[in-house]
């Protein structure tokens, strides 16, 4: 018995020892589905989900609502709320026309267990809520497309569960809903009816704003019971979520703004899981050897995706205007080198803003233009347009020194370590640029929202096949006159683009939109409204006890099936 116990004691001793050395002594993911707490760089600026624009947002999102349809890691569409996708195959939607106009109608049913977390059934009222709220001129909208292009939702008398949709045009995408969020009449009317008159009334007095921890706000597998700004969000099991019961009994989104931060707080166990928005790329790298060199306790998942890291200019600044400058500054920049030099050529530079994932990519230099470095066409192309440089060795023209603010999300390394790379290739041709950065609350609510900025460098999320209406067309771009909807921050007004978007909207056949797709890619490099930096990887460290945890790559986060993640 004695030796049995001192074996005992020795193992106990020896777990003991890996537990402290591995920095896992509280973590709370060892009990299996208890809790979970994911560590983040980014904080969030609203939770209603017609207002949201931050990726942060949207990855809290899908933890608690639910939309008719999603896509999959695997970029398959399927529905959540709805009962099943209808198309025109399947006999649940058909072309009619109206007064000349070729439109669509498509009969949509939600589910009959579907219901807000305070136990009220989700109707087809929540959606033309939501519609109705998204058109008003008074709120902002950062995609006002998704509700626009239904003309008019039709529901049921006898059950408000079936509703038909009107859209405008026959678009081949009519049934991608990805961003038409639903929200609950019973809460969101009373405060937009006495408040929609007001500019921006309804986002500050809105149920998300004065009471976010309702759980009428929320239909999905998670409601929010706790909020407390710049620290954390705690998640819990939502008792009305019509499908698969959540496994973990509590999830928390902890803040951790500085992304060298992230990795000591997950050793420690103050963490369990590193989100896709919180570790840089190389960061995680670097801390992938770690693992192994260390045999610590964690994966990190490298998923290649159609995140689109890139810089806007902002097309009403006077420097700007001149599209030479733009293309100038464009090939000034040697971005092979950045990507080699901070990424080890595992984020592959971009070209324009379609991702290789993406059927619509092409390489083709008929339709690249303009994209390679080289310092001496820049040069050229600055002089071309009546900059010289100075004693100072820094450009000038009409007595103006070519000197502008370049801005980002405040305390995200590899974004800073990016900056300054790109500060000093700027500076070899003349041109000054002086670092401002701001908290990304900041940063994506207003700066960026309200076109405050000179260059802004962040990322655009997007999908498969997405038409991007909402950030090239010009009846999207944000101003007082629209209450700052629509995300053509940069200010690119351009008809021929405006026309290829449009005739991409509704065009069935697949190659000839490919075709349309390529020209925009045209118009894109030639114009040179915003300069493209590189495809981000999506990646996250987590531990190994984790299971149906998938990144998923594109815009509709892996949060979308968080019910289905356990701790074992």
């Amino acid at each position: 018995m004695k030796n049995l116990c001192k074996a005992s004691i020795l193992v106990i001793l020896t777990l003991m020892y890996f537990v402290s050395c591995t920095g896992k002594k509280n973590s709370s993911s060892s009990v299996k589905n208890t809790e979970l707490k994911i560590g983040t760089s980014q904080e969030f600026e609203t939770l209603n989900p017609l207002i949201m624009t931050m990726s942060q947002t949207t990855y809290m999102y899908h933890m608690t609502g639910r939309k008719l349809v999603h896509m999959d890691p695997d970029t398959k569409w399927y529905p959540q709320l709805a009962k099943e996708i209808p198309t025109i195959e399947n006999g649940k939607a058909k072309f009619i026309t109206v007064g000349g106009k070729k439109k669509i109608i498509a009969e949509w049913e939600i589910l009959e267990n579907a219901k807000w977390g305070d136990g009220v059934p989700v109707t087809c009222h929540d959606f033309a809520m939501a519609r109705t709220i998204a058109l008003s001129p008074n709120v902002s909208i950062a995609d006002k497309e998704s509700y626009d292009m239904i003309e008019k939702i039709d529901i049921d008398s006898k059950n408000p569960k079936k509703c038909s949709f009107t859209y405008k045009k026959a678009r081949w995408d009519f049934n991608r809903h990805g961003t038409f969020y639903p929200v609950p009449k019973h809460l969101e009317d009373e405060p937009f009816k006495k408040f929609n008159a007001q500019k921006e009334g309804y986002e500050k007095n809105s149920t998300y704003s004065k009471a976010p921890t309702n759980p009428g706000l929320y239909n999905g597998p998670y409601l929010i019971s706790e909020i407390k700004l710049s620290d954390h969000v705690t998640f819990i099991p939502n008792p009305h979520f019509y499908g698969e019961k959540p496994k973990i009994q509590k999830v928390i989104i902890k803040l951790i703004p500085n992304t060298a931060a992230l990795e000591a707080n997950l050793r420690s166990g103050t963490v369990d899981m590193i989100s896709t928005l919180g570790l840089s790329f190389d960061q995680a790298v670097e801390f992938d050897k770690k693992i192994n060199a260390e045999k610590l306790p964690y994966l990190v998942t490298f998923t290649k995706g159609i995140t689109y890291e890139h810089i806007d200019f902002n097309l009403d600044h006077p420097f700007f205007k001149d599209g030479r400058v733009r293309r100038a500054m464009i090939q000034a920049l040697d971005r092979e080198s950045l990507t080699k030099s901070l990424f080890e050529g595992k984020q592959e530079s971009a070209i324009h803003f379609v991702s290789p994932k993406d059927p619509w990519f092409t390489r083709d230099e008929k339709y690249v233009i303009g994209a390679k470095f080289s310092k001496r066409d820049a040069e050229k192309l600055l002089a071309e347009a009546g900059w010289k440089k100075g004693e100072d060795g820094y450009l000038y023209k009409d007595n103006k020194k070519f000197s502008v603010n370049f801005g980002t999300t405040a305390g995200n390394k590899i974004r800073e370590l990016v900056q300054v790379y790109l500060q000093d290739q700027w500076k070899q041709v003349g041109i000054e640029v002086n670092i401002k950065n701001e908290p990304a609350r900041v940063f994506f609510g207003e700066t960026t929202k309200k076109r405050k900025f000179d260059l802004a460098m962040y990322a655009w999320v997007s999908s498969p096949e997405n038409i991007p209406r909402s950030t090239f067309h010009s009846t999207s771009i944000p101003s007082t006159k629209n209450g700052y909807s629509g995300q053509n921050q940069p200010g690119w007004n351009n008809p021929k683009v405006d026309k290829l978007i449009e005739d991409l909207e509704i065009e069935f056949d697949s190659k000839k939109r490919t075709d349309l797709a390529w020209e925009l890619q045209k118009v894109y490099t030639e114009e040179a409204p915003v300069i493209p930096l590189y495809y981000r990887s999506d990646v996250s460290a987590v531990p190994p006890n984790l299971k149906n945890y998938r990144p998923s790559g594109h815009q509709f986060h892996e949060t979308g099936k968080i019910e289905e993640w356990t701790l074992e």
